[in-house]
């Protein structure tokens, strides 16, 4: 194991797991957390991709609930899906362990907000690791691991861009001896929260949170670099690394640790210099812990709180400089692909003058010149409520050109329950759904889902038929159609939709270009593989 690795931090996270004895990896694909259960399938682990986050730590806490080590993977929003679980996971515990990835994404590099997931460990009451490099990253992923197995509970490893796609030198560790084997243990009380249970279940998680803080005061996650007594900085993941270039004379408290904190630790650390300046990305979450222990430190201005953190921006920040920043160069705006199957589709919402209800993917695009036809971007699914939603208040003339737009992927991951809510709540002037089927989860790297019938390493598995669901819903009016060789079709098809009171879905199947030919080699293999094997479609 002595073999020394240069490896991206999601890369890291993947050998960790694997070394750690993990049985089974799930999440969802979204940047930058995905190319960690690749990399995990890559290296021979177990992995597969759910349709959503809710389900993907739905499926990791069964299988840590029956012994088994667990990982579960996925960006900073997808948090927002899995929060329901998780909530009350902290409170169920696991007999297994339990990781989970929370790759957050600050300066939105890919994303619709820049959340500091930071506020999910501390609102759920799950402890959180933070690495600052892809050493780190294994080292932490695979001292979670342990927390999780010791005090039976999910612990959540708080990633950034920054960290999940920088490449550093890795020295892998001997893999985890005498891991259980998964074997289903009764604990009526301990694992269904109905209040009886959860009351002394939400004592026993608080209980384990002060077991764990007291631990901290003393673990080896977080470390001091002694320095002058004139500046001391308390810091934490990336933040360590912008910190040690831009004030190499400084002592420092870098903590891996960061829920529940080491209280006393730092309060000795702030105690022991002339000025204290607390430097971390994003929210306030540190400085505001610190403080509420009546510890007194100096925060960052609000300035600093948007985008990532530079040395630059670490030097104005302990400058106390608060003047305009430089601002940076305009790159090149991102565009849909030329020959993308949907530019045509734009096109024609472009010119029919519709309200288009848009939703997240590559497809997002459509929102840029040259089509600039999409009105509105929440979040996965969101297309199909917001854009019934305009359909119910509405005048009907206006009501009439309200069109939700939505990818195969992301119908899969939450547009199914829009449709249901369509067809639950119809407006009297009906509704058009357009699903632009590329057969990928193009966005993050053309990955499969359910509607592809090809699982995490491309092989053959059950088919969710898109069209046959929308049908069975109550759709009234499901079409296929190729937009790029019909287009006249396609816009007269889109108009008379428009005009009638029906519920109509319209799904504009074409490959993405950029897959079609890894799809093509897919199919022919699994084709050879359905001629000696039985698979259903469903």
């Amino acid at each position: 194991m002595s073999e020394r690795k240069l490896l991206n931090g999601d890369e890291a996270v993947a050998q960790a797991a694997l070394d750690a004895g993990v049985t089974l990896g799930t999440g969802y694909p979204g940047t930058p957390s995905t190319e960690i259960l690749e990399n995990l399938d890559l290296i021979g682990g177990r992995a597969q991709w759910a349709p959503n986050e809710k389900v993907a730590l739905e499926v990791g806490l069964g299988a840590a609930y029956a012994g088994a080590r667990v990982l579960v993977t996925m960006k900073h929003v997808g948090v927002n899906v899995a929060a329901d679980p998780l909530f009350t996971a902290t409170y169920t515990g696991v007999h297994g362990a339990l990781v989970l990835i929370s790759a957050d994404d600050p300066g939105m590099a890919s994303s619709q907000n820049e959340q500091d997931n930071r506020r999910y460990a501390l609102a759920s009451g799950c402890p959180m690791l933070e690495p600052s490099d892809s050493q780190e990253a294994y080292d932490f992923v695979r001292t979670a691991f342990d927390i999780s197995a010791k005090w039976k509970i999910p612990v959540m490893l708080r990633m950034t861009t920054r960290v999940c796609h920088s490449r550093t030198v890795v020295q892998a560790k001997a893999k985890a001896a005498n891991v259980s084997a998964p074997a289903f243990v009764r604990d009526i009380r301990g694992k269904v929260m109905i209040p009886a249970y959860a009351r002394p279940a939400h004592k026993l998680l608080r209980q384990k949170l002060g077991e764990m803080a007291a631990w901290n005061e003393t673990s080896e996650l977080n470390k001091v670099i002694v320095g002058s007594k004139d500046l001391g900085i308390i810091t934490s993941a990336i933040s360590y690394m912008h910190v040690r270039e831009a004030a190499p004379e400084a002592s420092v408290l870098k903590l891996g640790f960061t829920y529940p904190l080491p209280i006393e630790r730092i309060r000795q650390f702030a105690a022991g210099v002339t000025r204290c300046v607390v430097i971390e990305e994003g929210d306030p979450y540190l400085v505001e812990s610190i403080r509420a222990a009546g510890i007194s430190v100096e925060g960052k201005p609000e300035m600093y709180r948007y985008g990532e953190l530079n040395v630059d921006r670490v030097k104005r920040i302990i400058a106390g400089d608060v003047s305009a920043e430089p601002v940076p160069p305009r790159g090149k705006p991102p565009q849909l692909c030329n020959g993308c199957p949907y530019r045509t589709v734009y096109e024609v919402l472009k010119r029919l003058d519709c309200i288009v209800a848009g939703d997240i993917g590559c497809y997002t695009l459509g929102v840029l010149p040259p089509f600039e036809a999409m009105d509105t971007c929440v979040c996965m699914g969101a297309s199909l409520g917001v854009g019934l939603g305009m359909r119910h208040v509405l005048p009907e003339q206006e009501a009439r050109r309200v069109v939700s737009i939505i990818g195969d992927s992301t119908f899969m991951h939450t547009g199914v329950n829009g449709l249901i809510e369509m067809t639950y709540n119809p407006p009297t002037t009906g509704h058009v759904l357009i699903i632009l089927d590329n057969g990928t989860t193009a966005m993050t790297g053309q990955q499969e889902h359910p509607a592809t019938g090809r699982t995490l390493d491309h092989g053959p598995t059950n088919k969710f038929i898109i069209e046959d669901f929308c049908k069975a819903a109550g759709a009234k009016n499901v079409d296929i159609i190729d937009p790029v060789s019909k287009p006249a079709e396609f816009e007269a098809m889109l108009k008379g939709r428009l005009a009638s009171n029906d519920l109509s879905v319209i799904i504009a199947r074409k490959p993405c270009l950029l897959a079609a030919g890894k799809i093509r080699e897919y199919e022919k293999i699994n084709a050879e593989k359905l001629a000696s094997a039985s698979y259903c479609k469903v």
